[in-house]
Formats: structure tokens, C-alpha cells, sequence
């Protein structure tokens, strides 16, 4: 097996020497003494870890330099993890370089077997990505999913719905909040059905006008109306052998309900004006971010047709309880939406790494693209910061005054963010993120059970 290759930027020639002595057996190890020379060899991308002194020529008593080669770290490499070398007494120093994406330290003198663990350990985080990001590119390239993403258990069980369901030609009734993707996953749900090869209709419920919307569904005959100056085939003929998908159906009038209810139960439809039934072979996928059953007790929805579509039933997680799949995102988003502006290949800065992670994302999976959008729009580097994404201070959304958090509430989701961000910031080290946070390791193992949050 080849030895991973492993860069040591070290300005002090004792040092390198011992480094490279210690180490060689083990990794195939490049030295670079000055910060040209390791951009350079950065920029290359061929080195999953390093080590870096922070006291680098011409400021070798400073850590100023050492500091700014960790700055652009994400730009030069952006998978490259490092461990910053420092000395006893610049612990302030290693804890900042720590919260810029640093994955570990080690102080001088340096303890060659801890050092030994460190890179073990930073290795095996870099082989555990680029396990992750080819899958994510193989899922990527894959229609069947109608573009969903996800490496979170959520996720796993909705693919795993998803493949079940859509075998059966029963209706479908995907439920979840605004921006979770419903449309995606009824997209899935056809893709992977026998009716893969057939019309896929989509009809927005909510965007059409009352008085046009079963002449939309259904079509109409010539003078049926006034304005009706020739047949028209509706979506549901249109999508005939395939799948209908109604978005917003919560939004459907209660006088469409009914006929709508006809359609499903005889597998019939009138055109408006005609004097002919026709006979159709569509399978229904219905989707709403609203409570049915709440609307059927308030009589805006009817019960009959309720249980008709609620056959089969596909919850969409909302962003928040699947909070490893952010960062996955975001920097699929990224990627695809820079490429499509070229705009290079940016990439997000350790701050903003650790806003995007302690965002809630009330608005799910639309607002985090509109915020990569958003930033791409204003960055004006090749490093996303928190302010080009508006998210600078993470702050806690705002909700009407009707739904206000409790006290306990406000406090447990400003001790999960607290958590989820130390842990960014410190590349998931429990040690360190103890430390950030000013408790120690038993109590934030308890936090992180509390409020599910895991490394």
C-alpha cells in the first residue's frame, strides 16, 4: 500500500528533521519551510493532512503568518485538513486557529506519540469525507431519486419509502413543510414506478383560478364557456398511463373536491361542455404542507376524499431534525450553482461553515439554496463568509407572537446550536469543543445525547 502523503510546514530546521525522522516510516512526508513554498505545494491538492507552525518566516516569533495560511486553507485545499504546531504558551493562539478549521493541535516540545494519534485520527476524518463526497456524487448523478439528498437516518428512511411505495399504483399523499422538497420525491416516487416511461402532470392547486381550475383539470369542448373557441385536453387526460401530482391540495375549493372525488373513486372525467365520460388510467400523488386532518374537523376539506388520497402516506423531515445533511448540501449547492454562474470552485470559510450548521432553517432546504444563491451574488472571494450568507450572528428566527417559545424551549435550542457549532469548529474533537464551550467532557457527551446531536 502506498504511504499517504503528509506535509510538514516548519521553518526550524531541528524541528523538521525530528518530524520527518518520527514520522517517515509512516506517511510520505514533504517539508516546506516558508508559506510560498506551501501554497504552492497546497494548491497542488495532493495533501489530505498537514502540519503547520504557525511562526513562519518573515514573522517567525509571530503567529500572524502561520494564521493566514490557515485562512486561505479553505480556497488553496479545501478537503486538506491541518494541525497546528504551537508553543505552551500560545494556547489562545491554537484555540483560534482551532475555530478557523483547524482540526487539532499539538504544543512544543512536541509529544511525537500524541502527534502519531492526532494524524491518525486526522487521516481517518479524510478518508471518512471522500468516502462521503463520492457517494454524494454517485447520488448526485442519480434521477431515480428525483434529486434528493441526504446522508442523515431521515433521509435513509425516506429513500427507503420511497422505493417501497412507488411500486404500487396506490394514491400517495406526501406531507412536510414548505421547501422540504415534496415535488422532488413525487418525482422520485414516478421515476421509480412502472410508469416511469409515461406523463408526469403536475398541477399546482393554490396557483389556479377557481373559476378555470376544472377546465384545467378536466378540460373542456368547444363553447363550453365563453372563451372556449376550441377542445382542450385537461391534465388529467394528459397524464394519461402516468402520474398526476397535486401540489398544494389543501388548497383545492371544496366544490372540486367532489368531482375530484369521482375521478378517483369511478377512474372517470367529464370535459366541461362534453356530453362524454372518459375513462382514465392515472395514479394520484397529492401533496400539502397543511394538516388535512385538522381541515376535515373544520370542515374545509372533505373527509371522503382525504381517506381516498391518505392511502399511502410520505412525511418530508423538515431541515432541522436532519442536521447532517446541511453542510451536505450546502456544499452541493454550492458546487452546482457556481459552476453554473462560473464562478471557479469557492468554497465555504470555517465561520460560515459553523453558521450554516447552527442555522435552524425555518424555511428548509428552498431557504438554504436561496441563501447559497445569495451569497454567490455578493462574495466578492473565493471564500464564503458568514456575511455573504446573512448569517452572521445565527440568530434565532423570529416566530408570530402566537406561536413564542417558551422559556425552556429558547433555552434547549440555544444549547443545541452552542453544541453544533463547537463541535464545527473543532472538526467534531469532544476535547476541544469541551474547552470552547467551558465544560468538560462528561457534560457536553450529555448535551450531545440530549438534544441528539452526534460526531
Amino acid at each position: 500500500m502506498p504511504k499517504e502523503r503528509l506535509l510538514i510546514i516548519e521553518d526550524e530546521p531541528s524541528v523538521a528533521k525530528q518530524l520527518k525522522w518520527s514520522l517517515e516510516p509512516t506517511y510520505d512526508i514533504t517539508i516546506a519551510s516558508e508559506p510560498q513554498k506551501a501554497r504552492e505545494l497546497l494548491a497542488a491538492g495532493i495533501f489530505p493532512v498537514i502540519t503547520l507552525d504557525l511562526g513562519l518566516p518573515p514573522s517567525p516569533d509571530s503567529p500572524q503568518e502561520g494564521l493566514k495560511l490557515l485562512e486561505v486553507l479553505p480556497v488553496l485545499a479545501p478537503r486538506t485538513k491541518a494541525i497546528v504546531i504551537t508553543g505552551h504558551a500560545e494556547q489562545d493562539v491554537a484555540v483560534r486557529a482551532v475555530s478557523m478549521g483547524a482540526v487539532d493541535f499539538c504544543t512544543k516540545p512536541i509529544d511525537l506519540e500524541l502527534l502519531h494519534i492526532i494524524l491518525n485520527r486526522a487521516f481517518h476524518i479524510h478518508t471518512l469525507e471522500s468516502a462521503n463526497k463520492a457517494l454524494h456524487a454517485h447520488r448526485d448523478q442519480d434521477s431515480l431519486l428525483g434529486g434528493l439528498i441526504g446522508v442523515s437516518s431521515a433521509m435513509h428512511s425516506l429513500f427507503g419509502v420511497i422505493r417501497k411505495v412507488s411500486v404500487s399504483d396506490f394514491p400517495i399523499l406526501i406531507t412536510g413543510e414548505s421547501g422540504t422538497g415534496k415535488e422532488m420525491a413525487a418525482h422520485a416516487i414516478h421515476a421509480l414506478s412502472p410508469r416511469s416511461q409515461n406523463p408526469f402532470v403536475v398541477i399546482n392547486c393554490g396557483a389556479i383560478p377557481e373559476n378555470l381550475l376544472e377546465s384545467e383539470l378536466f378540460g373542456h369542448e368547444k363553447g363550453a364557456f365563453t372563451g372556449a373557441v376550441g377542445r382542450k385536453i385537461g391534465k388529467f387526460e394528459q397524464a394519461h398511463t402516468g402520474t398526476v401530482f397535486l401540489d398544494e391540495i389543501g388548497e383545492l375549493p371544496l366544490s372540486m373536491q367532489v368531482k375530484l372525488l369521482r375521478c378517483l373513486q369511478e377512474g372517470t372525467i367529464d370535459r366541461v361542455g362534453g356530453d362524454k365520460t372518459l375513462y382514465l388510467n392515472v395514479r394520484i400523488v397529492a401533496a400539502t404542507n397543511k394538516d388535512l386532518a385538522a381541515a376535515v374537523a373544520q370542515g374545509k376539506f372533505r373527509e371522503d376524499l382525504y381517506f381516498r388520497l391518505n392511502v399511502v402516506q410520505v412525511k418530508m423531515p423538515p431541515l432541522r431534525e436532519r442536521p447532517d445533511d446541511v453542510l451536505v448540501l450546502a456544499h452541493h449547492f454550492l458546487r452546482r450553482e457556481a459552476q453554473a454562474l462560473k464562478l471557479g470552485r469557492p468554497g465555504f470559510s470555517p465561520a460560515a461553515v459553523a453558521a450554516l450548521s447552527a442555522h435552524d432553517w425555518p424555511g428548509n432546504v428552498r431557504e438554504l439554496l436561496n441563501c447559497i444563491r445569495r451569497a454567490l451574488s455578493v462574495s466578492r472571494g473565493q471564500a464564503i463568509t458568514p456575511g455573504d450568507l446573512e448569517l452572521t450572528d445565527a440568530a434565532v428566527p423570529e416566530r408570530p407572537a402566537e406561536k413564542l417559545m417558551t422559556l425552556q424551549e429558547a433555552r434547549d435550542r440555544a444549547e443545541r446550536q452552542c453544541v453544533r457549532q463547537a463541535l464545527v469548529l473543532t472538526g467534531q474533537n469532544i476535547s476541544q469543543a469541551a474547552k470552547l464551550l467551558a465544560i468538560s467532557r462528561p457534560t457536553l457527551h450529555d448535551l450531545m445525547k440530549k438534544h441528539g446531536v452526534r460526531t
